[in-house]
């Protein structure tokens, strides 16, 4: 390693040495070995303690850069040589992982030489010629280098900004954190550990982020031969509340330099944040030293909102509230009224029978001086009017009396004010637990999407990303056999399990995770006094920053339908896993078919009559019907391996074979929908994602399908009103994604 490139020079690592604030300097044979040590390789098992170990390591790897700009530049430049040497010994399993460790160094690093840029540019570049994902990911990162290169420090700046809600007139976006913890896993130290960790980073004035803002920013755009970074330190702390108008100067310089894109000048962009260098340090009596030792600003981690997700908690409501209070829409206040309506109605009073309503007939001229005088006038932006029943005139002024204003109707085009604020909002959805937690991510993205569906407001405003860290619940070896027998049966996080294989980086750091919680508890209990790091913080920062390849999971609608033909039929959505078992068959022990040496079908079991569509390898799925004697099956969405097909449902019988009418019927049969029918007078269970507080009794037949988008049935609804039937997907219908996938965020996707 004793070879230099151009930009190398002994030089730039010398105007960066460690000053009484930063940290030593790392040896690059250090940084060597570590970036060695957190690389997946393929002899590693999701459970062993050396994988379980990787995600600690790049989180100590990252520590070890932070507080030293020579150690944050000595790091890119190795990561950079790995990513060439893996593209010359096609060694693709490393590229994904060394490119987020790559880029999430860059946006750390305090200054990067032009050439260095070009270095990185280039190799992201030649990954749009491989295979997706690396194309996908390389594409990004092309992107986000080419934007850098040419405007330094603009994505720490963004970043920042976004996550902090610093209130500024030049960049509006805004994100923020949303971890959803399944209580029945985070109870008790659990979740204790998880709140510490959070909070442990607290409140940060945001001034503090400002004066980060700032001193990134210039420190990126000169360097350390035309900056010194601790006098600018001092200069930038010593302001207090003053610093916030040059945080807004600066964002001014380098947004107006990323609209003007290849038709800026950079060194217009340069000289300002020189001449502004300058203003700092003489308004508070510093000689403008011309250079100096450079001031790493480690990346703080975004606002995050914790929430055990119990039964009362609207998490759509949440992010409303979030949006009602951001800076951004204090410049569009509304009245409670208004809020109320535009919340909309809580999950359960969504019914069918309210997908149908589109619009409301009026029988005036809709100007509101025609109205009556004791009419209540509507708000332009109202798009139900029957849901407003309280008149907003108190909440108008005099000058606003003499406007004319249309009645509520669907808004076919949105105003300027909706453009204003349309998609300006990235909400991160983390849900933390088993399977059965995300059994309700994906019903409440049901439930959000067909409350959107019938009115639009989160959609045009907040874009959703969703992300998932598996965690199991503390088992209980000791509990009874009535216990036992409630617990899900298998492994608790199939999905997670699954995004582990196909994605070895996402095994190396959130499976490990989940892992590792159980065992900061355990290490917190035993020492409470003992200060920590917050670990799990950090690494949720890392996640939600660089995980952004969505795996797109199948939502499957299934009707449930009752004995009791008085009980209305049910339908519900699962993700994961439908276990459909007869009760008086369960406690049935496996020693009794083994020593009679039978299969449970002709031990016990109830005939069952089976309509499905069965998929095949050329995909020409062919509709099949059997009737079988079972005691149960499970019905599982998520592939056990990497070779089988994500989009569709493996069907179990609880029976090695299952005899059916006419022949042996195989164990487990693949199919892209089923209805399931019981022939006696037994009736069955039905239990989603394995969740034992959606156990439905008493069952008579299920019907499983793909679920529908409701937007999609909304646009089919609408266009058949106006239609004689003989376009069946037209208009906009013909252009809009027939299903409802649940995209979770991984690093890389889907690695074949």
């Amino acid at each position: 390693m004793t070879n230099r490139d151009p930009w190398d020079s002994s030089s730039s690592i010398r105007n960066m040495e460690p000053t009484a604030r930063c940290s030593p300097t790392v040896p690059e044979p250090e940084l060597y070995r570590s970036i060695q040590a957190v690389l997946p390789r393929e002899t590693d098992n999701q459970l062993s303690p050396d994988c379980l170990n990787k995600g600690m390591l790049r989180w100590t790897l990252h520590k070890k850069v932070q507080n030293n700009p020579a150690n944050s530049l000595s790091l890119v430049w190795v990561l950079i040589k790995e990513l060439e040497k893996a593209e010359r010994w096609d060694s693709r399993r490393f590229i994904i992982p060394l490119l987020h460790t790559l880029m999430y160094a860059i946006i750390q690093t305090a200054y990067i030489p032009d050439e260095l840029y070009k270095r990185v540019y280039d190799f992201c570049k030649r990954l749009l010629t491989y295979p997706h994902p690396y194309c996908t990911v390389g594409l990004s990162y092309t992107r986000q280098i080419k934007t850098e290169r040419s405007i330094p420090g603009l994505m720490y700046q963004r970043m920042v900004t976004a996550e902090q809600r610093l209130k500024n007139e030049h960049y509006p976006f805004q994100d923020r954190v949303f971890i959803l913890a399944d209580p029945e896993v985070f109870s008790g130290s659990l979740g204790m550990v998880l709140l510490g960790d959070i909070e442990t980073y607290g409140s940060v004035n945001p001034f503090d982020h400002m004066c980060s803002v700032v001193q990134h920013s210039i420190q990126a755009a000169l360097g350390a031969e035309q900056c010194h970074g601790p006098k600018l330190a001092q200069a930038l702390k010593d302001m207090g509340q003053d610093v916030e108008s040059h945080f807004q100067e600066v964002l001014a310089a380098l947004e107006q330099s990323a609209e003007e894109g290849s038709r800026g000048d950079r060194g217009l962009l340069r000289s300002r944040l020189q001449q502004l260098y300058s203003k700092i340090l003489s308004e508070t009596d510093s000689e403008p030293l011309s250079s100096g030792g450079l001031c790493d600003c480690p990346l703080p981690n975004p606002e995050m909102s914790f929430h055990l997700w119990t039964e009362e908690l609207d998490i759509w409501r949440e992010l409303a509230k979030w949006f009602r209070s951001s800076s951004i829409s204090e410049q569009f206040p509304l009245i409670p009224e208004q809020e109320d309506f535009e919340l909309g109605e809580s999950p359960g009073d969504l019914m069918p029978s309210d997908m149908t309503r589109f619009s409301i007939m009026s029988d005036d001229s809709g100007i509101e001086r025609d109205l009556p005088p004791n009419a209540d006038p509507f708000t332009p932006s109202s798009l139900d009017t029957a849901s407003m029943s309280s008149s907003w005139e108190q909440c108008k002024s005099e000058q606003d009396a003499a406007r004319l204003f249309r009645r509520g109707g669907i808004k076919m085009k949105p105003s300027v004010k909706d453009s204003m604020q349309q998609r300006q909002f990235t909400a991160r959805i983390v849900a933390m637990g088993d399977d059965r937690v995300l059994g309700r991510l994906a019903k409440a993205y049901y439930i959000f999407r067909k409350r959107e569906a019938r009115r639009l407001f989160l959609t045009m405003k907040v874009n959703l990303q969703f992300y998932y860290i598996p965690v199991c619940g503390p088992t209980t070896p000791n509990s009874s056999i009535k216990e036992s027998l409630l617990q899900p049966k298998g492994d608790p996080c199939t999905l997670g399990s699954y995004l582990s294989m196909v994605d070895p980086w996402y095994n190396s750091n959130i499976k490990s995770l989940g892992c590792m919680i159980p065992k900061l508890a355990k290490m917190q209990h035993t020492n409470p006094g003992r200060p920590t790091e917050p670990f799990v913080s950090d690494v949720i920062s890392y996640y939600v920053r660089t995980g952004q390849q969505p795996v797109y999971f199948t939502i499957y609608y299934v009707k449930i339908t009752f004995t009791n033909m008085t009980k209305d039929p049910v339908e519900d959505v699962f993700l994961t896993h439908l276990e459909m078992e007869f009760p008086e068959f369960r406690q049935i022990s496996a020693s009794v078919r083994e020593k009679h040496k039978w299969s449970a079908g002709e031990v016990c079991g109830a005939v069952v009559s089976l309509n499905y569509k069965k998929v095949t390898l050329s995909g020409r799925d062919v509709d099949k019907g059997i009737s079988v004697r079972t005691s149960g099956t499970q019905i599982s969405a998520i592939p056990s391996n990497e070779a089988e097909d994500l989009n569709c449902l493996t069907l179990t019988f609880n029976e090695s074979q299952t005899k059916s009418k006419n022949n042996v019927t195989d164990s487990k049969i693949r199919m892209s929908n089923v209805k399931i029918r019981t022939l006696e007078s037994r009736s069955f269970t039905v239990t989603l994602d394995k969740d034992c507080r959606r156990t439905f009794k008493d069952v008579q037949s299920i019907e499983i399908c793909p679920c529908l988008d409701p937007g999609y049935s909304v646009q089919k609804t609408m266009r058949s009103k106006f239609s004689l039937g003989e376009d069946k997907d037209a208009g906009l219908s013909k252009y809009m994604c027939k299903g409802l996938p649940l995209p979770i965020n991984t690093f890389a996707g889907i690695l074949t």
